[in-house]
């Protein structure tokens, strides 16, 4: 796609302008009344603000009767097809409501025998990210399974008709609801949190979940609204800690210290040595990253709710690995997991006012609890005590994980009339947790985590990064590759593990693990985990430098290109994975070639995207240092390249007149 000229035309605004406090699309029913944008007769203010470049934000303000004032909160882009809305009711009075609910966004869009795309999102099982597509023939909803955003329904769609094609986003990190139907060429579109039907007492906030939106005409290039996509995504809702969003990455780690699980055997020593040694060795990392197990928890990481050094292993804290990381460059990554609080923590013990538990099927009350952030003296601590920690230990990536469904603790909690009051009130305290620490820390970088990848919707991926999008598959190539295909093309900035799981004597995918080429090739994303270990033999050592290079290389053109799958993808070993990335700003890209291990061919012929007419082309490979020059006719015959079963190739491209 040529970013300039093949930009699609605006038609989101065309159909869905923002411009009439009447027709926006929201409605709520309060009671027995029903409410579709705001009605005549309820004086609305507007006020119109520019908050980013190219960025257009208008803020509707209205109060309905019983003392229930509307917010609703609108984005335009200029430089893009794309529009945003999520509004807020909150009880002005000094009574009670009534039942508020149907709580809802809703579109109409002008597609004729409409196709709708989505995904499963990550079920934390290898089926998770896959693709399906059905027509409208029948009204189709779609859920989580869980009140974490992604477990079962990716919250992200395409819907394609005749001529035009729409691509939708959900913004709500707990349990939504996205419903679609079609009449008359015409999809209807509403998003919602699944479950709602509260009062509010006198000064209490509801908040809707927010629907994104980008309209085009179809056109006939090529993968035009992923691109798209892909270019809003990356300048506006990528995090730009400081100016800049997060370049390419490589994050090393001393796994395991000491034999024990994760980082219950890390201390000051061993991770000051580790970092150190690679530094010493030429593999300098981005990020030095130390996950669960750093706190008080008896060699059982899952113990959280204890949020302070383990004095036993860090004396000093862990400011003096933050230091010696800022004296190298390097950003500390440090995890938690806020919202679990397990059985004894020094959370549990001394504010068990401030969680919620759940009673399991035999009755007993479960070892987690949930940190209520809908509490606010619990998000109060929670913000002040974290914030601490962030500085005085040094910390540049904030890594927040969710390892339990929460859904049972909100229901299990709500009380007459408080139908996912507790949900509701729980996603705008960690909104505003995550607020406060970016607003405290400049440049600070937040990365999502939810057993991998479970809690990457829109809402939360306007704060965060997701450094660790799944649990399952890292060395499985196929499985992998049907991961970083759903990614690439909607959460374009993640990273993955050059791990190879392949046992070539079973011809399985098994247990055990290694780095090789292979692995490195399946790892090239925006950032990488090498998984090689500091004291390393000198060979591998040298073989890590040498592929985090090329990683480097390929993640740059993977955030400033536009990504064209040369290939299907369906998680199939005897299949051959194949991708592009091309800059038309730089007239520069890589194509990558993947053999799987059971692929019965040696030879993949790739028909490359964007080629321009009259241009020579020079490809070259930067494992083996080969080069080579094509020309554009000769391109579109296709690339016959050699590439064996069990290996990758990949060539980076430039071209001139």
């Amino acid at each position: 796609m040529n970013a300039v000229s093949d930009r699609p035309s605006d038609t989101s605004a065309f159909f869905h302008p923002f411009d009439n406090p009447r027709t926006l699309p929201f409605s709520l029913r309060i009671g027995e009344e029903k409410y579709r944008g705001f009605p005549e007769g309820v004086p609305v203010c507007v006020e119109a603000r520019i908050p980013e470049e190219k960025v257009s934000e208008f803020v509707f303000e209205g109060t309905l009767p019983g003392g229930i004032k509307v917010r609703a909160e609108c984005l335009e882009y200029s430089d893009c097809p794309v529009r945003e809305i999520f509004f807020t009711v909150k009880n002005d009075s000094d009574a009670d409501s009534g039942r508020i609910g149907d709580m809802a966004l809703s579109l109409s869009l002008p597609l004729k025998n409409p196709i709708i795309k989505y995904g499963n999102g990550d079920t934390c099982r290898s089926d998770g990210y896959s693709f399906f597509e059905t027509d409208l023939s029948e009204p189709l909803s779609l859920s989580p399974t869980s009140g974490t955003s992604c477990q079962g329904a990716f919250p992200y769609f395409t819907v394609t008709g005749e001529e035009y094609e729409a691509r939708i986003a959900v913004g709500w990190p707990g349990k939504w609801r996205a419903d679609f139907s079609a009449e008359n060429g015409t999809v209807s579109f509403s998003c919602s949190q699944d479950r709602l039907g509260t009062i509010l007492h006198p000064g209490e906030t509801l908040r809707s979940p927010r629907m994104t939106f980008m309209i085009y005409e179809k056109g006939c290039v090529p993968y035009t609204g992923i691109n798209t996509w892909r270019r809003w995504y990356l300048k506006h809702i990528l995090p730009h800690g400081n100016g800049d969003y997060p370049g390419p990455a490589l994050c090393l780690h001393n796994f395991m210290a000491g034999g024990m699980p994760e980082f219950t055997g890390a201390d000051e020593e061993n991770q000051t040595t580790a970092l150190e040694t690679y530094i010493s060795r030429g593999l300098r990392p981005d990020i030095w990253w130390i996950d669960a197990g750093w706190y008080p928890c008896g060699g059982e990481w899952k113990r959280t709710g204890t949020w302070r050094p383990d004095d036993k292993r860090f004396p000093d804290g862990l400011a003096p690995i933050g230091r010696k990381c800022r004296e190298n460059g390097v950003k500390l990554l440090l995890w938690f997991e806020p919202e679990r609080v397990y059985e004894g923590s020094e959370l549990d013990s001394a504010h068990p006012e401030w969680l919620l538990t759940k009673r399991n099927d035999d009755g007993t009350v479960a070892k987690n609890r949930l940190l209520n952030l809908g509490n606010t003296d619990a998000l109060s601590f929670i913000c002040r005590h974290v914030d601490g920690l962030i500085k005085t230990s040094g910390v540049g990536v904030y890594r927040q994980d969710f390892n339990f469904d929460p859904l049972p603790y909100w229901i299990q909690n709500e009380g007459p009339d408080r139908t996912g009051y507790p949900e509701n009130a729980h996603i705008q305290g960690y909104l505003a947790y995550w607020d406060y620490l970016l607003s405290n820390n400049p440049g600070l970088l937040i990365d999502s985590c939810a057993s991998g990848g479970r809690r990457n919707d829109l809402e939360t991926m306007r704060r965060a990064v997701t450094l660790h999008y799944t649990d399952v598959g890292y060395g499985n190539h196929p499985i992998k590759q049907k991961q970083h295909r759903e990614m690439f093309e909607w959460i374009p900035y993640f990273r993955a593990h050059d791990m190879n799981w392949f046992d070539r004597a079973t011809k399985t995918y098994g247990k055990s693990s290694k780095t090789d080429p292979f692995s490195y090739q399946n790892a090239f994303t925006p950032a990488m985990t090498s998984m090689i270990k500091h004291d390393a033999p000198k060979e591998d050592i040298s073989e890590a430098r040498k592929y985090s290079l090329i990683q480097k290389r390929a993640a740059r053109l993977e955030l400033d290109g536009d990504f064209y799958p040369l290939t299907e993808c369906r998680a199939d070993p005897a299949d051959a994975y194949a991708i592009q990335f091309d800059s038309p700003e730089r007239n520069e890209g890589f194509v990558q070639i993947i053999m799987n291990h059971l692929s019965p061919d040696s030879v993949f012929r790739a028909f490359l995207h964007n080629v321009r007419d009259g241009r020579v082309y020079r490809f070259e490979d930067p494992v083996s240092g080969n080069a080579f020059e094509a020309t554009a006719d000769e391109i579109k015959r296709g690339l016959e390249l050699k590439v064996d079963p069990g290996q990758a190739l990949i060539l980076f491209y430039s071209s001139s007149d």
